[in-house]
């Protein structure tokens, strides 16, 4: 039987993210990228990449953002738009549970698309030169024990195909 896993498209080319992002998280996402690869190699995983609706739609220069920038219905649409051919590929391979396995998606947290246990949020938007309260939007950037925009509208794709899927994070591995 194949095994499948989806994943987080920056999990494979970490080239799609935001540049700068602070060092102490990239050594720890690196260190999970490697127990995920170790994992789908010691057991004869199958990838699936989901694309990367940040780097599609924002380009490789864009700022970070926030899960309140991309809550919006034009994005939304984009995201599922995106995900339409992935959604056939997972019904595709569900139809026969015999041959395949569907093992889980693996979120990446804290993104504001891509996180599933949490997401950024914060009141930031706006010019950034001249800006009078720049401290308190940086103040506001928080954590939330939430889906970001991209994994809200794979999860409800998954429930109108009723396909069970688990999620799981990065840090998982």
């Amino acid at each position: 039987m194949d095994k499948i896993l989806v994943v987080s498209h920056c999990i494979l080319n970490i080239s799609s993210k935001v540049t700068g992002y602070n060092e102490m998280e990239q050594r720890e996402e690196a260190e999970h990228r490697r127990g995920l690869m170790e994992y789908v190699r010691e057991n004869n995983i199958q990838l699936l990449q989901l694309p990367c609706p940040e780097f599609l739609m924002y380009g490789a220069s864009r700022w970070g953002h926030v899960k309140e920038q991309f809550d919006h219905p034009f994005y939304r649409k984009q995201c599922r738009e995106m995900l339409e051919p992935v959604m056939m590929q997972l019904r595709e391979y569900a139809s026969y549970p015999e041959r395949f396995a569907l093992l889980g998606i693996v979120a990446i947290d804290h993104s504001p698309s891509c996180g599933f246990h949490a997401t950024s949020k914060g009141d930031w938007g706006g010019e950034l030169g001249g800006c009078p309260n720049l401290m308190q939007k940086l103040e506001s950037l928080t954590s939330a024990e939430e889906p970001g925009v991209f994994m809200e509208e794979l999860i409800k794709l998954l429930h109108e195909a009723q396909l069970e899927v688990p999620i799981l994070d990065l840090s998982s591995f």
